[in-house]
């Protein structure tokens, strides 16, 4: 009778449609995957499908553009040091790292950098990395993030829309990382990482000449959730987003941001429910459709079509 029943529960298994995250093969989400989908939920999809649609040489080159003065910021602070990882627990182990070093100088009043922030919203692991924290003259911390601009003036409401939710995520996710609500089987369970795996040589060196002493992952991960159980930084207290021309690496504006829990709670429970497979995708509304004209998908794009063809359907069904 045992064997009869675990056939059953494999055929179960083996029967019930595989959520997005399980087809994309997917352990974790990244804060801007769910940015996305404010903007276009089928063009986060369709991203994910088709992951080697070409980007148009000016798309590219704007993109570039982006990333250098990303660079050119964090420079700023510190050089690069180029890390090598030998496993999935050794690159995993340099988030951690940044962590350690985020808190070390969010103590000393210092600005940070990229920093990394995780954590797990309705079952789902969730990773992002913050653009720049800072004390204010008032002592407020500071989430700062910078936003580049192909063209020279602020981006439209929808844009801000996408723009506002990321950051308010980072937050949430930052807030919860150092109030110590992170825990060594979020890891483990969601990532599938290896505690006793050794870290590479290199790890082990640049940690030391942070001044910590490790030799596995789960020395490192000890120590990052014993700092942030401990830790005395408080909550972000401000959110502001510097928009920035690409070409000219001036300022355009700058937006400070209401935090809304209750709205961002109730925006990554319908983006989630995406992922975990309990709706399907949802293109833009009709008023949106001018989005469309900067998307790659435009001439696939099933959302398109069903929304023509329900269109003409209705527009039949009244001259008849």
């Amino acid at each position: 009778m045992a064997d009869v029943e675990r056939r059953k529960k494999r055929t179960a298994k083996r029967k019930r449609p595989r959520t997005p995250l399980e087809a994309f093969h997917l352990s974790y989400l990244c804060v801007t995957d769910l940015s996305a989908q404010v903007w276009c939920e089928q063009q986060a999809v369709y991203h994910k499908e088709k992951p080697g649609v070409q980007l148009p040489e000016k798309t590219t080159v704007v993109l570039n553009a982006g990333k250098s003065i990303h660079l050119a910021r964090e420079l700023q602070d510190h050089n690069l040091v180029p890390v090598k990882t030998n496993s999935r627990e050794d690159r995993w182990a340099i988030k951690l790292l940044n962590i350690l070093l985020t808190i070390t100088n969010l103590r000393k009043g210092q600005r940070v950098r990229e920093c990394p922030v995780f954590g797990v919203l309705e079952g789902v692991f969730v990773f992002g990395i913050i653009d720049q924290l800072n004390y204010t003259a008032k002592g407020e911390l500071q989430l700062n993030e910078l936003k580049t601009r192909e063209r020279a003036y602020m981006p439209v409401p929808a844009q801000k829309k996408r723009d506002h939710f990321q950051v308010s995520l980072y937050k949430h996710l930052f807030d919860a990382m150092v109030q110590g609500c992170l825990t060594q089987d979020i890891f483990t369970h969601h990532l599938r990482l290896k505690l006793k795996q050794s870290l590479g040589q290199e790890i082990q060196e640049h940690a030391q000449k942070a001044g910590f002493v490790v030799q596995c992952f789960e020395d490192l991960l000890e120590l990052v959730l014993l700092n942030l159980t401990h830790s005395d930084i408080p909550p972000i207290d401000r959110l502001q987003i510097e928009y920035i021309h690409q070409q000219t690496n001036t300022l355009l504006g700058t937006e400070v941001i209401t935090y809304d829990q209750d709205e961002l709670m109730s925006m990554s429970h319908y983006f989630l429910d995406y992922w975990k497979g309990q709706r399907d995708p949802k293109g833009v509304d009709i008023e949106d459709t001018w989005k469309c004209s900067y998307c790659l998908f435009v001439d696939i794009c099933d959302w398109r079509r069903r929304k023509a063809d329900s269109l003409i359907q209705k527009s039949s069904e009244k001259k008849s």
